[in-house]
This record gives structure tokens, C-alpha cells and sequence, in this order.
């Protein structure tokens, strides 16, 4: 059973208890460097611009991104130069371009009837990748080309799609010449490209000899690359190796890029992936997380199209990082598995950041030399937890622990008790200067705990106990909470999952159900999401849809709340009840987490400015007032840009909390908002009604006149402002092929919308009427399970299109994510403009040509068709 982590104390360095717990130390005296962010990188991550949305891709602070060729046929989506803008645009540096995915197949199937033959192919296929680049404006400043792919394994590797089935870690000849054409070819076409490679799938000790021969043809790359499906120990120990091959050739240092890193069992859990982003940023390296599952997800990082987990959170904090590194020491250096971090110390900010994970249990968390000149002799400490919620669970934003004043100790060091802490949650710590700010903010939770399944009784037919699941003597398969899940809740069983919880005192509950059914699983496709019954005490029957996943063990969570008094309470998930019906599908479950909701969890979410990505301001700590530890004066033109996380779509209340000094306005993900401005003369709060879209929203306030003191921003769900027009499908006008189906239960009024696009004479037209001229938000419903046939490992959902016209203007592409099944329906908003009165929606979809306009993917990689819609729904983006 998991318990809050909160802290427990507070004491200067040195003070020892009768059992000494481990130590993590941010040295902040010693400067490691300036912050690099590299390990925030994407392998195979972007499907195209709005999967995942610019708001995900920008507040990851996604570096790089590897990618397969422009229209390769590797996978549905991620074609690199349709990733490229909005990849740029959202503040991403480059993207490599996989060559070799211009091909199907892993190996490679390059054609030919002998190795000069394919490689005389490969070598045409390069010329037109380099010339689609050159097409691309200012962006192919951003692209890095990448010519082989594990060529050890592949192209000149020993099996039969090879050169002359002669690895070249043997006999390297082969490839050395084929590097040096390549290299010659691409630089030919384009004399300012920049070349990566080898990228072979572990550093070789052939990498050396590869230096030589490229040093001695004047053909280095630009960019060291290879892989690490390893350690993070590896990263630190094999950089430095490679580095010393550097030295040894005389060529560098290059920039590296490892662009594959991190497994199954890692990937979506903030205290792994925390080890891993500690090694790559010490080594001050780009790195990308490897692609084991569907592309368009940041590899397990994005939910939905706009919403993020535990993982994104995680690299959201590591993103903001700002200033030089300094020296951390872990309790168990360089050691996988165990407690490890990263800091930063911004003497401009005054600030210093702290994220660290690994480990359950206990720990200290010691800053020392803290500089007086800095921090004064009082220092504020915020304490975050960034939780593990799943590969495909929404995260709210971090929970806040704990936030209070701290005295420097006399040795120039604090430290930070943390008790209970989870290995699967990564944590962070924000130091500002002390001293002048108001009443520390509360906990943002209160009581909670974790209930395995696998400690829950079943009774009933069918019962499994599946595990253990991934853990570090097996990484390929996914992490799971406790490692163990449960199996039985079916078609046909009459099984009932019991957990038995003992609860603080009488209230309203937030439950989790952490679940998960295989989408193409033959009891599964049926229905889609399967259907169980929750009760407590045997009352209160709820009917839960658990959630999909593209994989078994792919975790999600069902939320819900229920009502309890204080003591013991059996809360039941069954497959039968008779009151609501019986189970259809398949799945497991791995827990459930129970909070109280209380005032902690129902008060407005707090962002403070001075925590904020900040341009062209800097905290101010001395003045009082300011709730957090001080403001963010804001003169004209400068800005705070907050990453405000919502649970739906639909309408917030955004409080504006200053001191008064000037004037500032709000844009929402991008967009200027037509509202008054907000500050004033005096201290004050100005309160906004904006639509949020659910998941993750980028709201900037950017001063306009004076000097604005911003403190914070408060932020909560609202209503009765921003009224929805909601509009069924069903009731619009569909042409052609286009028609209204019941075939999916599941759909709002179990009627929607398919067989739109093939052909823009296939529509669906709606007509919707907005009180207000201006922005609006559109919010569709829609459900799409297409998939194409894969040729290896990764499953391949593509994401569906809909071109938008309004009021027959240009039409606007929207992508729509998988939902898994066609009976399972999303939400996804965009912002329209309309007019007052009756505007005209209509919705058409075909299938995309590839880059150069005449040809096709020939492998059903590109869909015809839009998803299937359920409805839509039109609200005013903002109020005055």
C-alpha cells in the first residue's frame, strides 16, 4: 500500500537520526555546465501537426526527433517533412531523417539483384529525399540526414537482404565505400547539409576504425549517433569511450545524438525515465526515446491528441530547467534502479530545481553551498511528486507536497526529509530566495492510497493472476504497479474483483480504476471498451468503461467517485450485476488508487509566475505581498508562459493574481484572446472565463504597458458562462457515400456519422449558430480504429483526417488519433472563426498523395476516410 510522500522535517546537513537514510546532494557550488535539455527526443513520436497537438510537442520541449523518410512505407504517419513545420514552429531543433525507412521491411528490403544494385537504388532514393528537402524553405536548416540505420544488422549485416551478407563489424569495406558515396552524394545536392551516423545499435569498438576512414576521406559526420537499448550507466560510460575515440582519431568533439533510448518497462514511468535523463544530460548529449509501440505518442508520453501522463509531466519539468547543471550525487552512483537526479542553479532567476526518482522508501534530499548573495540566509522550497498514471492515463498537472520556508543552515545547506516516496513517481524540488513571501500554499492532495488487484479477494469464475509483469530482468515487458495484475472480469464470467479499504473520515472519494483491454483482442473488438460494475458495500451500482490500450498490459484509468463514511468498506468491480447488466470484452486490472476530495484537491490549481517559462522577465523576491516566494515583473513585451493542465474540455475560471504596477494580456495555446487586459494601478485579481481544452493548454500574459507584477495564475472548472451548442450528427446533412450509422453503441444517442471521404462527395454538413461573432472552440466527438498491417513488432493505427470548411472558406486539415475501436469516442477540440447567426460546418475527407503530389502509399498507410462522428459541439472560446 502507497502512502503520500510528504516531508517530514527540516534540518540543517549533518544532523544524523538513529538509522541514516540515503542521501541524494545537489552540490549547487559546483557548475557541471550550461543546461543542454537533450534527452527530451522523439523517436518515431510525431505523426503529423496536431497528433500529438503543438501545445504537447512545446511544453515537452521536444529537442530532436528521429523519423522515417517523406513517404516511406515503415509505418503510417511520421513522413518527415509534414512533421517538420510544426515541429520547428513549436520550438523543436532537428529532425533526422531516417533514409533507409524509404523502404518496407526490418531488415531493410532494398531491391536489387546484387549489393551495387541496391545500392545504386538507395542511392536514387537519396537524390529525391535531398531534393524534397531543399523545397523546404528556412525548415531544412532543422533537418539532419541519417543515410544508414544499424547497418550491422541490415544493410551490411550478414542476412539476406544485405550487400554480400558480410557484416561490416568483420570486413568493413563495403560499408566505409558506401558511407563515402552516400556522404559525397548528399553534400553534392546539398553542401550545407548536415550527416549523422553510423547509427549502428550499440557503440562498437569498429566505431573508431569508422572515425579513421571517415577522417582520412574527409567524410566525418556532423552528428555522432548510435543507440542505447541498455543502461542509463551505459550512456554515461559509453560517451565518455566514444569520446576518447575522438581523441585517439583527432577528429571533434561532435555533437551525439543516441537516438534510441530507454525500454517497454521504462518508458511512461517518471522514476525510471528520471535515471535515464540524469545520465543524458550529465553527458550533455541529445538522446531519443525509443520506439517499441505506436508512432504519434511522444513514445508513450502523449494521451490522446492533447492530453499528457506522467512521463510528459516529467519532461515538462526537465524542459524548464534553466541556468548551468551542478553536481548531484546519488546515494548509489550511476547505478540503475536506484535514487538518481538532476539540478540546476539559475543565479539570474535565483533559482535552483531539483528532479530526482527511483526509489520507494525514504530519502534526504541536501542542498549545500547555497550562496548567500543568492538566496539570503531563508530559502523557499516547493516539494512536487510527477506520478506514474499509465502508457495511455491522463496526468494532472504535479501534485504539490509540500511548500514552506527553510533556514540556511550555518554550513550553508539544507535538507529535505521525503517519506514514502514511490519508485514509479519522479519528484522535484524548487529552491528561491525566502524571506518575503506570503502563507506557504497547502498540499494540493490529502489522504490517498494504492490498492493492489492482486491483494483484492475474487470470487467467481475465470480468476488469473498475470505476472510478474516488466522489471529490470525484464525490460520488454510494461511496468506495473506491484508487477502483478488480475484477469477474469469477461464475456460470460460472473467474477467480482473485492478490495477492502479503510477510509479517514466521511466525504467524496476520487476513485482510479487502473486497467486495460487489448484492442484487437476477439472478446474485445465486439464492443471496445469493456463494461464492469462498481459497487460499495454491495449499494450504488456504477457502470465503468475501462480503458483501451494497443497491447495488453498498456495502462490507463476509469475515474470515478464515490461516497464514504469513515471505516472499512468493500468496493467491488464485477461482471454481472442485476441492476445494469453483464460484462461484454476482456480485462485486467492492475489497482486502484482512493483520495479524499477534499479542499486540498478542489481549491484552484496554483501556478506561480516566478516557477513560469519566463521571457525577458526575472523573478523579483523583494517585494512583499507575492503568495510564492516573490512576482515576475513584466515590462512590454515581456512574458510568463504557463502549461495549465484541464480534465475536459469545456469551461475554466482563470484568476490573474498581481500587485498592481501595470497592464498585461492572455493568449490561449497560441492565440490572442479578445479580453480586457488584465492588472491594474493596485494589487488586484482579474478573473477570465477561457474554454481549456482537455489535457494540456499554454497560457502566456505578455505586459503591454509599465510593468505588471504578476504572481500567479489560479485555475478552476467553472460553468454557466461558456454555454455549448451541442449538435448530434445525426441531424445534419450527409451526401454520398456518407451515412448515419447505429452501429455503435456507445455513440451519444447510439447514432453517428461514417463512411465520410473517399471523395470530397461523401460529406457530412452541419449547420451550428454562434450568439457572437469571433473565435469559438469546436469540440468533435469522433471515434477512428483504423489500422494498417505492420511488418514487425510496432502496432500501426493511423491517424484519420477531416478536411473543415466553414461558410465555404479554404478547408482545414485536422488529424484525429486512434480511439482504439470504432465504439470508443474521444473528444478533440480546434478553434473556428464564425459569424453571428447560422454558420455552415462541413466536414469532407481524401486520401493524401505523397510529396510530390502523383503518386500513393501502397499500403493502406494513408486513410481515404474522416473518423466516424458522434456529434459536435460549438462554444465561445473566451468571455469578456
Amino acid at each position: 500500500m502507497a502512502v503520500l510522500a510528504t516531508m517530514l522535517a527540516t534540518t540543517s546537513a549533518g544532523t544524523a537520526g538513529a538509522a541514516e537514510p540515503e542521501r541524494l546532494v545537489v552540490d549547487l557550488g559546483t557548475d557541471t555546465g550550461p543546461f543542454h535539455g537533450g534527452a527530451s527526443g522523439s523517436l518515431y513520436g510525431v505523426y503529423g501537426d496536431g497528433v500529438p497537438t503543438r501545445n504537447l510537442l512545446e511544453g515537452m520541449h521536444v529537442r530532436t526527433v528521429s523519423t522515417k523518410a517523406q513517404d516511406g512505407p515503415q509505418h503510417p504517419g511520421a513522413d518527415a517533412l509534414e512533421i517538420l513545420p510544426p515541429f520547428v514552429d513549436s520550438g523543436g531543433k532537428d529532425v533526422y531523417i531516417y533514409m533507409t525507412d524509404i523502404y518496407r521491411g526490418f531488415p531493410y528490403q532494398w531491391p536489387g539483384a546484387d549489393g551495387p544494385a541496391r545500392l545504386a537504388d538507395f542511392k536514387e532514393r537519396i537524390r529525391k529525399q535531398v531534393r524534397q528537402v531543399l523545397t523546404m524553405g528556412e525548415y531544412k536548416d532543422n533537418v539532419v540526414y541519417v543515410p544508414f540505420n544499424e547497418p550491422e544488422g541490415n544493410m551490411f549485416g550478414t542476412g539476406e537482404w544485405s550487400y554480400d551478407r558480410v557484416s561490416w563489424l568483420k570486413d568493413p569495406q563495403r560499408y566505409f565505400a558506401a558511407w563515402k558515396d552516400v556522404y559525397r552524394l548528399i553534400k553534392s545536392l546539398d553542401p550545407d547539409a548536415r550527416i549523422a551516423g553510423p547509427n549502428t545499435s550499440v557503440l562498437y569498438d569498429q566505431v573508431k576504425g569508422f572515425l579513421q576512414y571517415a577522417k582520412a576521406n574527409d567524410v566525418v559526420p556532423d552528428v555522432m549517433t548510435w543507440h542505447e537499448l541498455s543502461s542509463p550507466a551505459a550512456v554515461r560510460t559509453n560517451v565518455a569511450r566514444y569520446r576518447q575515440m575522438e581523441k585517439d582519431v583527432g577528429v571533434g568533439p561532435l555533437p551525439v545524438n543516441v537516438n534510441e533510448y530507454g525500454h517497454n518497462y521504462h518508458l511512461s514511468v517518471p522514476g525510471q525515465v528520471i535515471q535515464w535523463v540524469s545520465a543524458i544530460e550529465e553527458s550533455k548529449i541529445d538522446a531519443d526515446l525509443a520506439y517499441w509501440n505506436i508512432d504519434g505518442n511522444l513514445n508513450d508520453s502523449a494521451v490522446e491528441a492533447n492530453k499528457g501522463n506522467g512521463q510528459w509531466w516529467l519532461f515538462n519539468a526537465y524542459g524548464q530547467l534553466t541556468g548551468h547543471t551542478v553536481e548531484v550525487t546519488a546515494p548509489h552512483p550511476n547505478q540503475q534502479y536506484t535514487l538518481q537526479g538532476v539540478a540546476t542553479l539559475d543565479e539570474d532567476k535565483k533559482q535552483s530545481r531539483a528532479i530526482f526518482g527511483g526509489k520507494s522508501g525514504d530519502a534526504d534530499i541536501v542542498f549545500e553551498n547555497i550562496d548567500p548573495a543568492l538566496f539570503g540566509t531563508t530559502v523557499r522550497a516547493i516539494v512536487q511528486e510527477i506520478p506514474w498514471t499509465g502508457q495511455v492515463g491522463d496526468s494532472a498537472q504535479p501534485l504539490r507536497l509540500s511548500d514552506r520556508e527553510l533556514t540556511v543552515g550555518a554550513d550553508g545547506s539544507v535538507t529535505l526529509p521525503m517519506a514514502g516516496m514511490n519508485e514509479m513517481s519522479a519528484y522535484q524540488v524548487i529552491l528561491s530566495p525566502g524571506g518575503n513571501g506570503g502563507t506557504p500554499a497547502e498540499p494540493s492532495v490529502g489522504w490517498r492510497r494504492t490498492y493492489e488487484a492482486e491483494n483484492a479477494t475474487y470470487t467467481g469464475r475465470g480468476y488469473s493472476k498475470n505476472g510478474p509483469e516488466g522489471s529490470p530482468r525484464d525490460v520488454g515487458k510494461f511496468a506495473t504497479s506491484g508487477a502483478y495484475n488480475v484477469g477474469g472480469l469477461r464475456t460470460g464470467s460472473d467474477g467480482v474483483l473485492a478490495f477492502d479499504v479503510e477510509v479517514p473520515q466521511d466525504g467524496t472519494y476520487d476513485l482510479s480504476v487502473f486497467a486495460n483491454s487489448y484492442n484487437l483482442y476477439d472478446l474485445v473488438k465486439e464492443q471496445g471498451p469493456t463494461n464492469v460494475f462498481l459497487r460499495v458495500d454491495g449499494k450504488d451500482p456504477q457502470e465503468l468503461r475501462l480503458p483501451l490500450g494497443y497491447k495488453w498490459v498498456v495502462w490507463g484509468h476509469t475515474d470515478t467517485t464515490v461516497r464514504l463514511t469513515a471505516g472499512k468498506h468493500r468496493i467491488t468491480l464485477a461482471a454481472q450485476d442485476p441492476d445494469l447488466g453483464v460484462t461484454k470484452g476482456d480485462a485486467i486490472v492492475d489497482k486502484i488508487d482512493l483520495a479524499l476530495r477534499d479542499e486540498h484537491v478542489t481549491a484552484p490549481a496554483i501556478y506561480e509566475a516566478e516557477y513560469a517559462t519566463l521571457s525577458g522577465a526575472r523573478p523579483d523576491y523583494a517585494r512583499p505581498g507575492a503568495s510564492g516566494p516573490g512576482t515576475v515583473p513584466l515590462a512590454k513585451g515581456d512574458s510568463a508562459t504557463f502549461w495549465v493542465h484541464s480534465p475536459t474540455d469545456g469551461e475554466s475560471t482563470v484568476y490573474v493574481d498581481h500587485l498592481g504596477g501595470g497592464r498585461a494580456v492572455l493568449s490561449l495555446n497560441g492565440e490572442k484572446l479578445d479580453l480586457p487586459k488584465a492588472g491594474g494601478a493596485r494589487k488586484g485579481t482579474d478573473a477570465f472565463r477561457l474554454f481549456l481544452s482537455g489535457g494540456i493548454n499554454k497560457i502566456t500574459v505578455t505586459g503591454t504597458s509599465r510593468e505588471l507584477l504578476l504572481d500567479r495564475l489560479r485555475v478552476t472548472p467553472s460553468g454557466g458562462a461558456l454555454v455549448p451548442r451541442v449538435y448530434q450528427a445525426e441531424s445534419g446533412t450527409v451526401s454520398g457515400a456518407a451515412k448515419v450509422t447505429e452501429a455503435y453503441g456507445f455513440a451519444s444517442g447510439g447514432k453517428a456519422v461514417t463512411g465520410i471521404g473517399d471523395g470530397k462527395a461523401n460529406a457530412l454538413t452541419l449547420d451550428v449558430v454562434a450568439e457572437h461573432a469571433g473565435r469559438h472552440a469546436l469540440t468533435i466527438r469522433y471515434s477512428n480504429a483504423e489500422q494498417a498491417p505492420a511488418t514487425h513488432y510496432n502496432p500501426d493505427p493511423i491517424a484519420r483526417h477531416a478536411d473543415l470548411s466553414v461558410n465555404g472558406g479554404p478547408a482545414r486539415r485536422i488529424l484525429f488519433p486512434t480511439t482504439f475501436h470504432f465504439d470508443n469516442f474521444w473528444d478533440l477540440t480546434v478553434p473556428v472563426t464564425l459569424k453571428k447567426g447560422t454558420n455552415r460546418l462541413t466536414f469532407t475527407a481524401e486520401e493524401l498523395p505523397d510529396f510530390d503530389g502523383d503518386t500513393f502509399n501502397e499500403y493502406d498507410q494513408r486513410s481515404p476516410y474522416a473518423p466516424v462522428i458522434d456529434r459536435v459541439a460549438v462554444t465561445p472560446l473566451t468571455r469578456r
